[in-house]
């Protein structure tokens, strides 16, 4: 089974109902349900999501679901990983880190890049299609490849080369507005096309912008969380861990607090940065072992330990298994490692 952390469609419910459809009832067809969505760093199956985003858009009538979708999504839970990849070199550098640290975020998605003269193919493919296509999540999942080259180039990503291999459905209207009237639909391939002079920029990011996305996060956590610090704290620990940069001083900021006032914050309700860190790791490592296929070492870096030894041993003070023995427990023997 292929996974992806829920908060990377975070929007996705409000956006169903906004167009008519009953989002409950959508995810119950295709064996979701809505609980699976309220934890921005739990993981779901991408093939039932793909399979979602089909239903919706045939229910809500709207071909163009995907792309709807995407410029409503923050950086969410690849905020992170989008701030680390923008100390790369090259925006071209930057797109390669993306792939490299993707599958820690979303198993079964490729961002790889081909050379065609003095141009770049940014390709996005999956592992994995299901009986009713992926064309609504390839249509997502471009539109989030705009924003991250808006991102990290500062600058309007239309002026390049926007391609979807999906042909357009007969009838349909395409918006006279971006991205719809910049996509060339049945292309070549999905993705964009970038001068290989431009990839060969530094990233030009806009600080302020950043800070505005941090403000709106922070918002965001108060108005998911209201007055429950100890879930605004477990959060924003699940979306530091893969960075490998998690720390008490990491998620003070984050919070906008000194460490030493979240500790004595955490104290008050008979809990601390330590006990929220391992019930965090022991939840994301659970869920991990019992639904995905990732291997124990790349699990092991996922949940920020540099040596695979240790994640075990925390594992096993845990659980009482290590984390074979708990897979092979709780999944089928063809998930094994």
């Amino acid at each position: 089974m292929y996974l992806i952390r829920s908060g990377a469609f975070e929007g996705l419910g409000r956006l169903i109902q906004s167009l008519g459809a009953n989002p409950v009832t959508l995810a119950k067809e295709v064996g979701l349900t809505p609980a699976q969505f309220r934890n921005p760093n739990g993981y779901i199956s991408y093939n039932k999501v793909a399979e979602l985003l089909e239903k919706a858009a045939v229910a809500c009538n709207t071909p163009f679901l995907g792309l709807m979708l995407a410029p409503r999504q923050d950086m969410g839970v690849f905020r992170d990983l989008v701030a680390s990849i923008c100390q790369e070199p090259t925006v071209g550098d930057a797109i390669r880190k993306m792939d490299h640290y993707l599958y820690l975020h979303a198993s079964g998605i490729h961002v790889t890049q081909e050379s065609r003269g003095e141009n770049i193919r940014i390709h996005i493919k999956f592992d994995f299609n299901t009986p009713f296509g992926t064309d609504q999540l390839l249509q997502f999942s471009v539109g989030r490849l705009i924003h991250l080259i808006e991102t990290l180039m500062n600058g309007d990503p239309y002026r390049f080369g926007i391609f979807l291999q999906q042909s357009i459905p007969a009838g349909t209207i395409i918006p006279d507005k971006p991205p719809f009237s910049q996509i060339q639909f049945s292309g070549p391939f999905d993705g964009m096309q970038i001068s290989a002079k431009a990839l060969a920029q530094k990233p030009n990011v806009d600080k302020n912008a950043l800070q505005v996305h941090f403000n709106e996060y922070l918002q965001y956590l108060k108005e998911r969380y209201p007055n429950n610090l100890q879930n605004q704290t477990k959060e924003i620990i699940g979306r530091l861990l893969p960075s490998g940069d998690c720390s008490i001083e990491k998620v003070a900021v984050n919070l906008d607090l000194h460490p030493r006032n979240l500790q004595r914050k955490l104290q008050k309700e008979n809990t601390s940065y330590g006990a929220l860190l391992k019930e965090t790791r022991q939840t994301i490592a659970e869920q991990y072992l019992h639904y995905g296929q990732i291997p124990i070492t790349d699990l092991a870096l996922n949940l920020g330990y540099a040596e695979v030894s240790v994640f075990s041993r925390h594992f096993k003070a845990w659980t009482g298994y290590s984390p074979r023995e708990w897979r092979h427990k709780q999944s089928p023997p063809n998930n094994e490692q």
